[in-house]
Order: C-alpha cells, then sequence, then structure tokens
C-alpha cells in the first residue's frame, strides 16, 4: 500500500473496508503530518484530542458492521474551510473580528459530512469572511502554495487546497463565491467543484455574497470529490436558498460511461464549447499550452470541441464586484461588538464603539468591499449600479443558455495565469482582473470545475475549467473523471509534500 498521506479519498475508503489500516492511524498520521508542515500555514487551528475520537468511533462503527452508500466516508479524514461553523473548533472566519469564537452549532455541510462519517481533523486557513483570491487577506497568516512556497495558493479557499495539495489531507472543504473552490484547485494542481447554486445547503456558512456563496469539495480527483459532493448535497428547509432537488448517485455517475461510449471513448457524443472570450490575448502561453493538452485529451477520448460565445465575459467583473459588496456590506452589519465578535477596548459612546470595533476587527480587503457596497446601495446609487448589475446578470445567465444550446460543457482556463508571488500584487482592482473565467459561472449559479491540465510557467499547476448546464455536476464528474483515468496531472506532488 501507499504511504496513506498518499491515498485520496476512495483508496482509503477501500483500505478501512479491507481492514488494512484504521481511522486512528489515518488520523494520526495525518496529524503529525500537519505539525510538520505547519509552515505552510493551511490550518488555522487542530484538535487532535476531538479528531482521534472521531476516528476511535468511526473504527468502532466499522466494527460493528456499518457499511453502505450513506457511509462512504466513515473514517475518512477532512477538515473544514474557517467559513464553516462548528461547535468543536472556534469558527473565526480568518478575522480578527470572530477570533475565538465558537458556534453553539454545525453547519449543516459539516453535520452531513459528519453522518456520513468523515473525521475532522480541524479548520483550515481562508481570506477572511472569505474576500479574495489569495489567502493573503486571512488576518492571521497567508497560506503558502507547496509548488513555491514564495507564491500564492489562490483563495479565498486557500488553506484547503494547500492542505489537500500537500497531502495533509485527502480532501477538505471550501467554499465558492467568485471562484473560490476553483482557483485555488487549479494554482495548487487538485481537483475542486463549485456545484450548481443551491446543491449545498448555507445554513451555518458565514455569508459573504449570499446570491453567490456555496459550499464545494476539494480533493485530488473528480472522483473522491464525488465522495463529498454527495454526502453534501441535498435539501434543507433551514436554507432558504437550498433547492429541492433529487441528489444522484455522484459516486456512480463520475464511473459511469456516457450512452453508446466504448472502454477506449467513454465520452463519446460529449459536446465541449470552447468559449473565443476564454481564450483571448491576456491568457498567459503556458496556461493557453497546458489547457489546449487536457482538450486534446478530452477529444482522444471522444469528446467534440466546438466553438461557443459568451459575449459578457468581461462584464462580469463590475457586475460581480457590485453585487458582491453590496450583500457583504448587508450581511456583515451584524458584526458590531454587541452581540457577538471583538468589541474595543476603549471608546466614549455607543457610536464610538461601533466605529473602533468594526475598524479593529475587519481587515483592509474586507473594509473596502464594505464600503463599497454601502456606496452602491446608498440613495441614489441604488438604480445606477445595483439594479444595472443585477440586469447584466441575467443577461451574462442568458448567454450560458445560449450557449448550452450547441454543447453539453463548456471548458477553459480557470485563471489567466498560475501563481504569483506573495506580495506581488498590490493594486485590488488588478487582483480582481484574475477572476475572469470563473466569475461568469458564479452570477449565472452554475456548476464549475477545475482539473489538474499539467504545469505552466514557473513550473507551476495549471487548471482546466468545465463548466455545466444546472444540476450537471454528475456530468462534469465524469468528464473529469475520465479525464484523469488517461492523464497523471492530479497525482504529482509538489515539492513541499
Amino acid at each position: 500500500m501507499k504511504p496513506l498521506h498518499d491515498l485520496g479519498v476512495a483508496e482509503l475508503a477501500l483500505a478501512l473496508d479491507d481492514k488494512q489500516v484504521s481511522s486512528v492511524e489515518i488520523t494520526r498520521h495525518l496529524l503529525d503530518r500537519a505539525a510538520a508542515h505547519e509552515a505552510l500555514g493551511a490550518y488555522l487551528c487542530i484538535d487532535e484530542d476531538v479528531a482521534l475520537a472521531q476516528a476511535k468511533a468511526a473504527d468502532l462503527w466499522r466494527a460493528k458492521g456499518v457499511a453502505g452508500p450513506e457511509h462512504r466516508l466513515l473514517g475518512v479524514p477532512i477538515a473544514h474551510k474557517d467559513i464553516f461553523v462548528t461547535r468543536d473548533f472556534p469558527s473565526t472566519a480568518a478575522s480578527k473580528m470572530l477570533e475565538a469564537y465558537r458556534s453553539p452549532f454545525d453547519a449543516t455541510v459539516v453535520s452531513r459530512l459528519a453522518a456520513a462519517g468523515a473525521v475532522t481533523l480541524g479548520k483550515l486557513n481562508c481570506d477572511e469572511f472569505a474576500m479574495g483570491g489569495s489567502n493573503e487577506n486571512s488576518a492571521y497568516q497567508p497560506a503558502r502554495n507547496p509548488w513555491n512556497t514564495g507564491r500564492i495558493p489562490g483563495g479565498s479557499s486557500g488553506g484547503s487546497a494547500v492542505a489537500v495539495a500537500a497531502r495533509l489531507l485527502p480532501a477538505a472543504t471550501g467554499t465558492d463565491t467568485g471562484g473560490s473552490v476553483r482557483q485555488p484547485a487549479s494554482l495548487t494542481g487538485i481537483t475542486g467543484i463549485k456545484p450548481t447554486y443551491g446543491r449545498c445547503s448555507r445554513y451555518g456558512m458565514i455569508a459573504f455574497a449570499s446570491s453567490l456563496d456555496q459550499a464545494g469539495p476539494m480533493a485530488r480527483s473528480a472522483l473522491d470529490c464525488a465522495y463529498l459532493l454527495q454526502a453534501m448535497s441535498g435539501f434543507d428547509p433551514r436554507d432558504a436558498t437550498s433547492a429541492e432537488q433529487p441528489v444522484p448517485d455522484f459516486v456512480a455517475a463520475t464511473q459511469a460511461p456516457r450512452p453508446g461510449a466504448t472502454v477506449e471513448r467513454p465520452l463519446a457524443g460529449l459536446r465541449i464549447g470552447l468559449p473565443q472570450e476564454f481564450f483571448g490575448d491576456g491568457v498567459a502561453a503556458g496556461v493557453l499550452q497546458a489547457v489546449r493538452g487536457a482538450l486534446a485529451e478530452l477529444e482522444k477520448l471522444g469528446a467534440t470541441l466546438v466553438d461557443v460565445s459568451l459575449p459578457r465575459t468581461e462584464l462580469s467583473i463590475p457586475v460581480y464586484y457590485i453585487i458582491a459588496p453590496a450583500e457583504a456590506s448587508s450581511n456583515l452589519s451584524r458584526f458590531d461588538g454587541v452581540r457577538y465578535g471583538h468589541r474595543a477596548a476603549e471608546y466614549k459612546d455607543l457610536a464610538e464603539m461601533y466605529r473602533k470595533s468594526r475598524s479593529e476587527g475587519f481587515g483592509a480587503e474586507v473594509k473596502r468591499r464594505i464600503m463599497i457596497g454601502t456606496y452602491v446601495l446608498s440613495h441614489g446609487y441604488y438604480d445606477a449600479y445595483y439594479l444595472q448589475a443585477q440586469k447584466l446578470r441575467r443577461m451574462i445567465a442568458d448567454d450560458f443558455q445560449a450557449a448550452f444550446q450547441h454543447c453539453d460543457l463548456i471548458a477553459g482556463p480557470v485563471a489567466p495565469t498560475v501563481a504569483r508571488e506573495i506580495g506581488s500584487q498590490t493594486d485590488p482592482v488588478a487582483e480582481y482582473l484574475a477572476d475572469i473565467f470563473t466569475l461568469p459561472a458564479s452570477l449565472a449559479g452554475l456548476p464549475g470545475m477545475s482539473v489538474p491540465a499539467g504545469l505552466g510557467e514557473h513550473g507551476m499547476p495549471v487548471g482546466l475549467q468545465l463548466i455545466g448546464n444546472y444540476w450537471q455536476e454528475g456530468a462534469l464528474l465524469q468528464a473529469g473523471h475520465a479525464l484523469q483515468q488517461v492523464t497523471d496531472w492530479h497525482l504529482q506532488a509538489p515539492p513541499a509534500a
């Protein structure tokens, strides 16, 4: 058997089923590994006692013969992005505002994965309140890309990406508001999927932009993502945005060939659309080369490539950076130093207490987005900015539906470049431009996925983005899995692993 840290979710589940290893042994090994790689900044919190107690309980359940699809994750260690509230661990959103906060309940995603038997090691680093694409906005420390520790891992789910890429964990949860699962997955060489908006409950997810936030799994393979997504999905009456949509067997769908396909051509009949807007001059040469190499492999597997257009792609940046900050301004107004969160030590009156508490508790990027959001929602600007952005959002969604008349999936780069150096970007607007290829699917509420596609400039990972129509996560996972059966990009380990 391979070293325990090199085993993915599906492999660990099989090894546990075959009694080759216990959950306690796996958990102990990964806890020791996390301690040895602490400098990567992947974790914000680990509790060995909690993790080992859960692992021991999983081994006892397995000894009693508990099995079946609903317990596929029994004894498999994971960790959660620190945007999901948890009873057993602090829930800080990587912000001083919530430093040491303990939730009285678990987020639905957390409780569902626990019900499936997953063992939680701790909470993972991220950009503060999930606002950022580099993990440099964490109030505690930046997470470091294990392919080159001087470079960013992407964000906001940077700690989750680092933990999986560095073999500290087989899988982790993330959240994606404008690309925060897909972009760090791409920049660290792992697989990540943002499901259709409404597929996974948002209950207990610390809100950034409520009409965009969605939970998603991050792992080394499409099959491993399917294991987590299966447990995470489903209607939740406590979340008003949760969809009453049947949950297919994602694990089976991932491994199933398309109807009429052959072993050699499992994707026969699949039409993949290539938007011309995703392959323009702003994409680095190494990224384009890697993405086109992955597309060539999909062609060999039977897929057909067709040209499509998403003409409002460039508008997704101003649309997103009006809508998301507006919702953040509303959502973060609750952090006022009264009910919970940081409170300033000295103040003269209530107004000063609010002002000082929020000034001290929030970081620079969070303050920037709150101010932008408050401005676009203010009297005289609401119609000019916010309402216009919502109209354009509908047009962006319509562009996708027009494209899907000619294809089943849409493909392109996840990000225009590979991971940049930590501290190399000081212009927030330039940083926002890196989201150009992930924002459209988020605004439309569509499922999107990043699959490793090899290495680009500076020997850094590149991700292929696949976008599906509503509720077509199974088709994305199927295509990603087929690609990973004939390539080894997802198996390549970074130097710091």
